[in-house]
């Protein structure tokens, strides 16, 4: 089925659509120049005495120079974990709706479900950890509001083809979210590459991993302009602190290539170190700025990098990664230190 943006508007709560959002001062007036005493604001100026754009307009005119998206679809959150929860707020009634999700897969759509009061349709990844399209689509009901699809996938490291998405928002009726946060560390193109999309499919990318900027706490999502009218209808006024605005607009003009590039040369060679090791049992292929390690014993591994003042992830717990360290690719010398540390061998 092909979707309009109108189409989009029989997924979203009536109580959402029915809702009159909050109207702050800097949405009544948007000017620059004036006497400013209408949001009773302290008037002596420290550089933050003003709210600040709640429509973040400059930095989403630098986000679409440099994601090559139209500013009418792109929404700024705190975080991408904000955006998947406006997900929920938005299209799912709580203790009515449900969603599918894929596991194993990155905790906070599950998180998001619990908190608003719906249920999660979890579906296994096959043994390869690609896409069981079959089981995804015969897990939703007319119920089924979203989709999540977290490529390249937290914790597993791989993508999924582009074809079965675009298969799955074709065929699922509902919203499908595609989380592209590590997308830049992987040689598959982001959907955003793509002339057209799906008006059902929301892509979710993040300023924190590859540009980083994890302490600003900037996530981003695009969609038609239909949906991120509502994610601006719904979120609070002032989402976005100034300061994290001015910084994030100025980090954007930094050129991270050369640090990408070095990192997935270090997720090359950490790799293939890793496998030399005699307590690796395996390491997964990745398009992301970790691997996914299977070992002997992983809570035993854990414990002694610990000692060692290595923090690596411990993925055991996990269904679908027993076994599992998930270790986040570092500089040339914090990945030479995990390299001497993991096995008993290298004490």
């Amino acid at each position: 089925m092909t979707y309009t943006q109108k189409d989009i508007y029989r997924f979203v709560r009536p109580n959402i659509m029915r809702l009159k959002p909050y109207s702050c001062a800097r949405d009544e007036y948007t000017g620059h120049d004036g006497v400013f005493i209408d949001a009773n604001e302290n008037p002596f100026r420290n550089g933050f005495n003003r709210y600040p754009d709640p429509r973040q307009m400059e930095l989403k005119r630098r986000l679409s120079e440099v994601k090559n998206v139209p500013v009418g679809r792109i929404f700024i959150g705190n975080g991408s974990d904000e955006a998947i929860d406006l997900c929920f707020r938005i299209f799912c009634v709580p203790g009515t709706d449900n969603v599918i999700s894929i596991a194993p897969s990155y905790g906070m759509y599950q998180v998001s479900a619990d908190i608003n009061d719906v249920e999660v349709r979890e579906v296994r990844l096959n043994d390869d950890f690609s896409l069981p399209l079959a089981s995804l689509l015969s897990a939703a009901d007319d119920r089924s509001r979203l989709m999540f699809l977290c490529s390249p996938n937290n914790p597993t490291g791989n993508s999924f083809a582009q074809e079965d998405i675009l298969l799955l928002a074709e065929r699922f009726d509902g919203i499908i979210v595609v989380d592209e946060a590590y997308i830049d560390f992987s040689d598959h193109d982001s959907l955003l590459s793509r002339d057209e999309l799906p008006g059902n499919i929301i892509v979710l990318q993040t300023l924190s991993k590859a540009y980083g900027m994890a302490g600003l706490r900037l996530g981003l999502a695009f969609a038609c302009e239909n949906i991120i009218d509502l994610f601006s209808k719904v979120k609070y006024p002032y989402n976005i602190n100034q300061a994290g605005m001015n910084e994030a607009f100025s980090l954007l003009g930094r050129d991270v290539g050369k640090e990408v590039a070095e990192i997935r040369s270090e997720r090359l060679r950490v790799a293939e170190a890793l496998r030399t090791k005699p307590n690796v049992r395996k390491v997964y292929p990745s398009d992301a700025n970790f691997l996914l390690v299977e070992v002997d014993d992983a809570d035993g591994t854990y414990e002694r990098l610990v000692r060692r003042k290595v923090i690596v992830r411990n993925r055991n717990n996990v269904a679908g990664c027993e076994g599992c360290l998930r270790i986040t690719i570092g500089t040339k010398a914090e990945n030479n230190i995990l390299l001497s540390s993991i096995s008993e061998d290298d004490e």
